[in-house]
């Protein structure tokens, strides 16, 4: 296996945050992208002042799998190639779906840690990614609205949170959840980490996974699992060892996963046990007015207040 840069949470590099004028790449590591939504979002990207450049192959549909946006190879090309660009500034990613399993061990990642930091913002099977980006790289990433998202291009909260968090990282050091709820109360520390669970489950045992959650905030959500489908990937992250040493759980959206009440009877019954603080519906993740979280930044989660506050901004 290849070394990694950590095996636990730890506070990571902080790229710096955008100015007006700075140049975003999109591109399309995962799932195929609608051309409407794609030029929905680069309108509002250039709406707050930035210079947004399209990928070759985003908009490519594998010629054998409907589900993947272009070859394994071409949406590798992509990613490496813009992160690798030094005009380029950020890159954002269209959308998630799947595939990037499928192209993650693709990329050139001495190529891209020559490179140096920059921003990386995505969420769904983009979890993948930002595992990686935290282990190979070391590097602040931003889980936060796909560019061609419905949600992105529809939700001024979405929006205005994406935004501030690129180019005005001080103004939201406390992330809120107007709609949380305590479930098990308490404050805790630790460097933030997370993403969809599902992906987290799979990419266990792959090169570029974490060992697990210990000294960290976990942060995880999911779309489309049924009750007994999230309680199997818990518990294998569980008996796993995986969550060992947790120090607190914010919970995001659990959308199309049937009724809330018996999702949460889940959450409550694989969770509770670890005698950590753990926040439910904080906003984040496939839900609409998606909330922007850094992973590789250390904070305090309040369940109580339900808060995640920063000790420094996201982006420097």
């Amino acid at each position: 296996m290849r070394e990694q840069v950590s095996d636990q949470a730890r506070e990571l590099l902080r790229p710096s945050r955008l100015a007006p004028g700075a140049r975003v790449a999109v591109v399309a590591p995962s799932g195929p992208v609608p051309e409407e939504r794609l030029q929905a979002g680069l309108d509002v990207l250039r709406g707050w002042d930035l210079d947004p450049v399209v990928a070759p192959h985003v908009l490519d549909q594998h010629a054998g799998f409907d589900y993947l946006a272009g070859t394994d190879a071409d949406r590798a090309a992509d990613l490496q190639s813009a992160w690798c660009d030094p005009s380029v500034d950020a890159v954002l990613c269209a959308r998630g779906g799947y595939g990037a399993q499928r192209m993650v061990d693709l990329l050139d990642w001495e190529a891209m840690r020559a490179a140096g930091p920059k921003v990386f913002v995505g969420f769904s099977d983009i979890t993948v990614l930002h595992q990686a980006f935290a282990t190979r790289l070391g590097l602040v990433t931003l889980h936060g609205p796909a560019a061609a998202g419905v949600d992105f291009i529809k939700n001024a909260r979405a929006q205005e949170h994406l935004k501030a968090t690129l180019l005005a990282p001080e103004t939201v050091r406390t992330i809120a959840a107007s709609d949380g709820a305590t479930l098990v109360a308490g404050r805790a520390r630790g460097v933030t980490l997370g993403g969809c669970l599902s992906m987290l489950a799979s990419d266990l045992g792959t090169p570029h996974a974490r060992d697990g959650a210990r000294g960290g905030l976990l942060l995880i959500e999911d779309v489309g699992e049924q009750p007994y489908r999230i309680d199997r990937m818990l518990t294998q992250l569980l008996r796993g060892g995986w969550l060992d040493g947790v120090t607190g759980i914010a919970l995001g959206s659990w959308a199309q996963c049937g009724p809330y009440e018996k999702v949460r009877a889940v959450l409550v019954d694989r969770l509770a046990g670890l005698g950590v603080p753990v926040v439910e519906e904080f906003g984040f993740g496939h839900c609409a007015g998606a909330l922007t979280v850094p992973f590789g930044v250390t904070a305090e989660l309040d369940s109580d207040a339900r808060t995640l506050t920063l000790d420094q901004p996201a982006l420097r």
